[in-house]
Order: C-alpha cells, then sequence, then structure tokens
C-alpha cells in the first residue's frame, strides 16, 4: 500500500520542483539585470551624494556638505525659481490644449486615428531636430517674425526675453506633448457613459452644465495624471533650453537638469552634480504628492 501511495508524490514532488526550476530561471535574469543596472547605479549615486569625488581622485567622505552647499548656491536657487516659472506656462497651456484636442477629437467622427497618430508623430520625434527648427522658426530674422513684421510692423524677441523664452519653449514642448497628453484625457472621457449626459439633457442641462458638472469632474483621474506627468516632464526639461537658449538669457532658462550637466561634466564636480539630482527628485516627489493629495478625487460611474 505505501509504495502505491508513493507513486503520485514523488510526481508531484518533481513537477513542483521544475516549476521552481523555471520560476527562478525566469526570476534570476530580471533580478541580475536590476541589481547591475538599478541596483548598483543606485548605491553609488548614495556614495556620491555624500563624497568629494572628480572622476580621477579617490572619493573622499564630505557628509552632508555638498547638501549644506546648496543653501548658498545661488544659482540652484534661481534654478528652483525657473522651475516655478516653467511650471506656471506648461501645466496650464498642457492641460488646456491636451483637453480641447481631447474634445475635439471625440467630436471626430471620420479620420480619428489618422488625426491621432499624425499627433503623436511629434511625441515621438527627435528633441535635437524639433528644437533646432523651432530655434530657426522664432529667429530674429525667421519666418515667424517676419511675418510678425510684414503684418503689423513688430519683431518679437522670442529667445532673447528671458519671460519670453520660458514662453517660447513651453510652447515648443506642448506641442510635443499635446497628442500624448489628448489621448490620456480622451480615453478618460471616452469612459464616461453616454447615458448620464442623456439624463442631465432631460432635466435641461445645458452644454455648459455639461462639461463643469460631468466632463470636467469625471475625467479628474486623468486630469490628475496629465498634471503629474507635466511636473514630471518640468523637473526633466534638458534638450530644448539646451540646444535653444543654452540656458539663459541670464539663467533663466537654466534647469535643473543642464545644471546637473555642467556641474558634472564642465565644472568637473559629480558628487555636487549628484547631490542636486537626488534633491531635484525629493522636490518633484513632494510636489507630485502634493498635487495627488490636493485635487485627486475618487470617480464613480454608478
Amino acid at each position: 500500500m505505501s509504495r502505491m501511495g508513493s507513486g503520485p508524490v514523488n510526481k508531484r514532488s518533481k513537477f513542483g520542483r521544475k516549476e521552481r526550476i523555471f520560476g527562478y530561471s525566469v526570476i534570476i535574469p530580471y533580478v541580475a539585470y536590476t541589481a547591475i543596472f538599478w541596483g548598483y547605479p543606485f548605491v553609488w549615486m548614495l556614495i556620491l551624494a555624500f563624497t568629494k569625488w572628480n572622476f580621477f581622485s579617490k572619493p573622499r567622505f564630505v557628509w552632508f556638505d555638498n547638501f549644506l552647499k546648496m543653501f548658498t548656491d545661488k544659482v540652484f536657487l534661481q534654478i528652483i525659481l525657473n522651475t516655478l516659472n516653467f511650471l506656471a506656462y506648461l501645466i496650464p497651456m498642457i492641460l488646456i490644449s491636451s483637453l480641447l484636442f481631447a474634445l475635439a477629437l471625440k467630436k471626430v467622427k471620420f479620420g480619428r486615428t489618422f488625426i491621432m497618430l499624425s499627433f503623436l508623430v511629434a511625441n515621438v520625434s527627435s528633441g535635437v531636430a524639433y528644437s533646432l527648427l523651432f530655434s530657426n522658426l522664432f529667429a530674429v530674422n525667421g519666418p515667424v517674425n517676419r511675418v510678425f513684421d510684414a503684418l503689423f510692423g513688430v519683431t518679437i524677441p522670442w529667445f532673447s526675453n528671458p519671460q519670453l523664452a520660458i514662453f517660447s519653449i513651453c510652447l515648443i514642448i506642448t506641442w510635443k506633448f499635446i497628442g500624448y497628453y489628448g489621448l490620456i484625457l480622451y480615453a478618460g472621457i471616452q469612459q464616461i457613459p453616454q447615458s448620464l449626459y442623456e439624463a442631465a439633457e432631460l432635466d435641461g442641462a445645458n452644454k455648459k452644465v455639461l462639461f463643469w458638472k460631468i466632463t470636467l469632474p469625471l475625467i479628474n483621474p486623468s486630469l490628475v495624471t496629465v498634471t503629474v506627468l507635466a511636473i514630471m516632464l518640468t523637473f526633466g526639461i534638458f534638450t530644448e533650453p539646451y540646444l535653444i537658449t543654452g540656458g539663459g538669457p541670464m539663467q533663466r532658462t537654466t534647469t535643473f537638469m543642464i545644471y546637473m550637466y555642467d556641474t558634472a561634466f564642465k565644472r568637473i564636480d559629480p558628487s555636487y552634480a549628484t547631490t542636486v539630482a537626488v534633491v531635484t527628485a525629493l522636490l518633484s516627489y513632494g510636489l507630485v504628492t502634493l498635487i495627488r493629495k490636493t485635487f485627486e478625487r475618487e470617480v464613480s460611474f454608478v
């Protein structure tokens, strides 16, 4: 009797052993990849933030000196103000343009897929290519200024005036991401049951009421998602201001990423650049958390 019962048990144990071997064979490459390309850089980042190193010498621990240095770093404080300035332009521009795109896309009956793909081309285009394109378009003697000069007799200093430079860069970034963020909002609008609109219309609601009382509140998760992505984008801006204005004029378009790059590779101070990166990530995380806690609402269609 014991021999007869041992057969199925052995088969189950062998099958379980094969499953474990297969599971480990799938997990180990991912764990190794994560340890090499994420774990090691993260540990090295923490070491750099508390040391002094210039690529060639041996790292020397300075503990919190790099963090204390930021409180007296006028450029770093200026970059915080620059980022707030970018946010003040970019968030409204992205939200409004993306929402208008999503609402317009909902009204389109033919060629909707083509329009989506057309707007997404900008999102996958080379940052270097379109930055050079727009820098030539908005140049002092560029096509845009020639049109303004012919029609109104004025030329606009798109990239030489500090506020206009920030506005112009935000305009370019909005052009790049309007299709991507617009599709996120469009997906949110599509989730709203048509019966809600029909019931509201029977109660005498007009289009303005439908938008403010139904559409806008019910796409709150999509709006918060787009806002969070736009905030993360703002803290990571590099290509456009670096190629178009070089961080000027008067360092007003210098961003955290430009400052990190210059500090690490031009001033040969990767330790302080890493510290700036850590603080930038914390500031971005803090702002995202604040936005979510302030504006995010639970939405139910029932």
